[in-house]
């Protein structure tokens, strides 16, 4: 017995497994005390790392190692303020990755925060109020509407109890509950009618459970430690930066200990010396730019998107992430619909009608054969008892409509109103009220009308009133009616019907034998939850951009296919549920993940699985979602997008970015801001490296040559830090390029640079590098100083860096309409051209980075090395342009 499931045992049964005495009585204060200390307290444990662990992880960098080893190697070596603007570096870098963590926000502090603090139990035959905490397995609990469900409880006693899933579940309507055992020992979280799940709000009604769960061993307790042990993947970007960075300091460091060992051979340098040049070229060769460059460009990416775009995004990478994206697996409920029923359908005996408008706003019209119909008395009975056979409220809160009660009731308050203005009400007078029970799945009001006539107005399920109007005409159409029913259904659409009836007038009160005597159908309705407007349009860019939308819901595989279809999911739907998923092996888990469209009947473990799957696939995964039940995917995915408004707290902080306008047809529009991020970082990079470069092979052409060192440590970090953020800032600006959603999302595991990257990279580090030399060289035969020829190579570098940027931004030549399409350029250009100034004339300066005032004819000869450097890269790119139109090929940014 004990291997059923709770939700399989009678209430006998289940009070036999836990060891109550008596249902009033509870647990006695022996039992209680015994199973706390076997099970603990009812609540969520919490694991934080310390800030002191984050701040230390920011160290834990390759090129960080080697900028501190840099650093104390000055140090020792008696270069004080070298060593000082290297450290200063190092502590920048760490500071801003420690500042990206430290903001995480922590999901786990949301779900704890979701427990109830109170509980009413029966101890020892008292009924009492107790902390939630200390609940234990087997206590009795009273729940009645407005509590929140203390534990995973066993339902043995209800009074209308429903309680609000949709959380948990993703259903949208509050749950009946039921006494009953279930015998399917597969019944999925959002059919387990018997068991109230702990955080869960009840909504109305009363009722008695059994703690069948306490902590983590509650679904949301289980969600909590998935949420706990699910670990955070790298972005795409973030691999293949830390790859890039990798394989750029491996070479940097053979290099360098390849030449401090044949300088060591051929004693050019004493050791001090050449453990100084050897310090420049590895500073000089790093890009130590690149994490700060790539952090400015994201958070500006960051900032932008939350003012103008409706999108807040809490860490840096993972706007980037949403350039790459390959599959976007969304939420139904509330995400891709409104999370807000409506009637769609109106089906008579001899007529039928279509409603127009979606949610609780009351705008829209009925329709006849797609004309506006003329309001008869018929028409006009049958939205007064969906009005009037309702214990729901809408009401306007600022500029949103909203329901205090069951969704599908609201349907028809605002179905009424549709055609009656807001403050126009049925003239009915209440005498009596029959709520609804899901024993007989129907909701019946007693009333008189305007004429003093007494009505019995009933609304609920079709099989119930279709029985009920048999009992008053045996020839009543049972066959039509059933049809009707089917097709709604077939649509994923839940039917309602409606009907009444004419009672005496010494009627006071509503019976169940009164109703069964017969009812007048005056016609059903169709209701649905209806998909939102703006997602039709998004879903189509994103199939345009390559970019696959899947839907994983807890609704019926009917319901679930019909909202597909109409939002054009995919040209094909297929669908499998959550319980056929259970079934299958790896291989063929990941089949059916890829070939299905519409994911049904899904549990949390469901949603995760789906992500894992994904993944391993290659895919970069998109997870949208706004219940609890989703905390746990979009923490996994490789970026979690949760809603603004709708979403629980426990979603909003288990996700990467919000929507805050619960649009997601923002989707797309990220979508393209984040393609347009990743484009603009790889400039940056392919902007970067080539200078790093240049200056590691002046110190290496300098080394090999046997020369005195041209550059300082100073002068590198200079070139690097300060001249290289300046100027990347322009490609914080810098617009997206024509065709952006045109194209396929790059594959996974791709490299950043291609071969055209690369090979540009090194001719025009080798040209900066080899011009540089020559230009000092032919300085200090002019008989020029030293320090002043050193000053003129770092503005050749700097200069060279800015006419280098304007072949970089775009992909068109630089003489085209894409010259101007960043104004801010050209300021950020003026404002490094102010600084190179300060930095060469401004003694303090001069003082610090090694620097003397330079002649005009120095400048000439940096501003002609920085246009020749602009020729070249233009006569590539030129080349290549052509290459492409000759072959036909489309160029396709990496």
């Amino acid at each position: 017995m004990d291997k059923q499931k709770d939700f399989q045992l009678t209430i006998d049964e289940t009070i036999s497994k836990y060891e109550i005495k008596k249902i009033d009585e509870g647990l006695d204060e022996t039992q209680v005390q015994h199973r706390l200390k076997k099970f603990g307290l009812n609540k969520l444990e919490v694991k934080k790392v310390p800030k002191w662990k984050l701040l230390l992880r920011q160290f834990n960098n390759m090129i960080i190692y080697i900028l501190i080893f840099s650093a104390l190697l000055t140090l020792l070596m008696g270069h004080t303020s070298d060593a000082v603007i290297i450290a200063i570096v190092v502590v920048v870098n760490a500071l801003i990755g420690y500042y990206q963590e430290a903001n995480a926000s922590d999901a786990l502090e949301r779900i704890k925060e979701m427990l109830s603090s109170e509980a009413t139990v029966y101890r020892d035959g008292i009924r009492k109020d107790i902390p939630a905490e200390e609940i234990v397995i087997g206590d009795i609990v009273f729940l009645e509407a407005g509590d929140n469900v203390p534990a995973d409880l066993r339902i043995i006693e209800a009074d209308n109890l429903r309680i609000q899933e949709s959380a948990l579940t993703g259903e949208a309507d509050s749950v009946e509950k039921e006494t009953e055992p279930l015998t399917n020992p597969d019944t999925p979280l959002a059919e387990q009618s018997n068991i109230a799940f702990a955080s869960t709000p009840v909504t109305s009604g009363s009722g008695k459970g059994i703690v069948v769960a306490t902590g983590a061993q509650t679904e949301i307790g289980k969600i909590s430690t998935e949420v706990n042990n699910t670990e955070e993947r790298k972005t795409p970007l973030m691999k293949e930066i830390d790859g890039l960075g990798k394989g750029i300091t491996y070479v940097i460091m053979a290099v360098s200990i390849t030449l401090f060992i044949i300088s060591l051979f051929l004693e050019t340098y004493s050791l001090s010396v050449l453990s100084l040049a050897v310090v420049t070229m590895i500073v000089g060769s790093i890009p130590e730019g690149l994490p700060a460059t790539t952090s400015v460009v994201l958070a500006m990416g960051v900032s932008d998107m939350a003012k103008n775009k409706h999108t807040i995004v809490k860490t840096l990478p993972a706007v980037e992430t949403l350039g790459s994206v390959d599959v976007v697996a969304t939420d139904k409920t509330g995400t891709l619909t409104k999370n807000e029923m409506t009637v769609k359908d109106i089906i008579f005996a001899d007529r039928s009608f279509t409603v127009t408008g979606d949610g609780y706003q009351p705008v829209g019209q009925i329709l006849e054969q797609g004309k506006p119909i003329s309001m008869d008395e018929r028409l006009k009975l049958f939205l007064e008892v969906g009005y009037e056979a309702n214990d729901t409220v809408l009401v306007q809160e600022a500029d949103q409509w909203k329901i205090n009660g069951e969704p599908t009731d609201g349907a028809f308050l605002t179905l009424y109103h549709k055609m009656f203005d807001c403050d126009v009400i049925p003239e009915y007078d209440e005498i009596d009220m029959l709520p609804f029970d899901s024993d007989y799945r129907y909701i019946a009001k007693l009333v008189n009308d305007r004429s003093k006539q007494k009505l019995l107005l009933i609304k609920g399920s079709p099989d119930k009133l279709f029985a009920m109007a048999k009992a008053q005409n045996p020839s009543f159409a049972d066959t039509f009616w059933n049809q009707q029913v089917s097709s709604l259904s077939a649509e994923g659409k839940r039917v309602v019907a409606v009907g009444y009836k004419q009672v005496s007038t010494n009627i006071q009160e509503i019976t169940h034998d009164l109703l069964n005597e017969g009812i007048e159908l005056l016609g059903i309705a169709g209701i649905i939850d209806p998909p939102r407007e703006e997602v039709i349009s998004a879903l189509k860019e994103m199939n345009e951009a390559g970019v696959e939308v899947k839907m994983i819901t807890g609704d019926h595989p009917l319901t679930a296919k019909a909202i597909g279809e109409k939002l054009g999911l995919a040209p094909k739907i297929n669908v499998i549920t959550g319980l056929e998923l259970d079934t299958l092996a790896n291989e063929d888990f990941k089949n059916a993940v890829l070939n299905n469209q519409v994911f049904a009947r899904t549990t949390p473990k469901n949603k995760m699985e789906i992500i894992e799957a994904l993944q391993e696939s290659g895919k970069v995964t998109a997870m949208t979602g706004d219940g609890v039940n989703d905390a746990p995917a979009l923490k996994r995915a490789d970026i979690g997008v949760a809603m603004g408004k709708k979403g629980t707290d426990v979603a909003k902080d288990s996700a990467d970015m919000i929507l805050t306008d619960d649009n997601f047809g923002t989707m797309s529009v990220a979508i393209r801001e984040g393609r347009r991020i990743y484009d603009n970082i790889k400039k940056s990079i392919l902007f970067l490296l080539p200078t790093s470069f240049a200056e590691g092979l002046i110190i290496a052409f300098t080394i090999l040559m046997q020369k005195e060192m041209p550059l300082q440590p100073t002068q590198l970090l200079w070139i690097n830090m300060v001249s290289a953020i300046t100027i990347q800032f322009a490609f914080i600006f810098e617009p997206a390029e024509a065709g952006l959603m045109k194209r396929k999302p790059r594959k996974t595991g791709s490299s950043l640079l291609n071969r055209q990257d690369i090979w540009q990279m090194l001719y025009v580090s080798v040209l900066m590098a080899v011009i540089s030399i020559l230009a000092y060289e032919w300085l200090l035969t002019q008989g020029v100083a030293q320090i002043v020829a050193s000053t003129m190579m770092v503005n050749i570098v700097v200069l060279s860096k800015i006419f280098y940027i304007f072949n970089i931004r775009t992909s068109q030549p630089v003489i085209s309409a894409s010259f101007f399409t960043n104004p801010k350029a050209f300021l950020i250009i003026g404002i490094m051209l102010v600084l190179q100034l300060l930095l060469t004339y401004v003694p303090f300066m001069q003082t610090a980075f090694h620097t003397a005032n330079m002649s005009l004819t120095g400048w000439m000869i940096a501003l002609v090395s920085g246009f020749f450097i602009l020729v070249v890269t233009e006569i590539d790119k030129f080349i290549r342009l052509k290459y492409q139109k000759i072959t036909g090929a489309r160029k396709i940014p990496n």
